[in-house]
């Protein structure tokens, strides 16, 4: 089974680009803290059309967000000739929005999806946040 499930803040605002057919895509960073560790891992995350959208509007850097996903892998060769490159990321099937939005005060939101309406959920603490 391929499925990602975690909770994290941008490291920075979301970049939505459209592609040639139109598809919308945003591309989001998630700072997600390990367990009994310290420090951070940061994974990309794609979403796609209405999902991309709502995410685009309603996020910016330092917010918490909450993952539902899969992991993809890109494989390419490096343009210097130095060999192969490859990096995982998640596809962000479902974005929830936790905590206090800086844009609009709203506290948790979800961005619409296919599968689900929109939803709510508890705030989530903002103590100390380094970004």
């Amino acid at each position: 089974m391929n499925q990602f499930n975690g909770i994290g803040r941008l490291t920075r605002d979301p970049e939505l680009v459209e592609t040639k057919g139109g598809t919308a895509i945003c591309n989001l960073r998630v700072a997600v803290d390990r367990r009994n560790r310290e420090g951070a891992v940061y994974l990309d995350v794609k979403c796609f059309e209405g999902q991309a959208r709502a995410c685009a509007d309603h996020l910016s850097k330092g917010r918490q967000v909450a993952v539902t996903g899969r992991l993809e892998l890109d494989e390419w060769e490096a343009k210097d000739g130095s060999g192969k490159r490859s990096r995982v990321y998640v596809i962000g099937e479902r974005v929830q929005f936790l905590g206090r939005s800086s844009r609009n005060g709203d506290q948790a939101e979800q961005a619409p999806s296919s599968e689900e309406p929109v939803g709510t959920a508890g705030e989530a603490g903002d103590e100390d946040i380094p970004f």
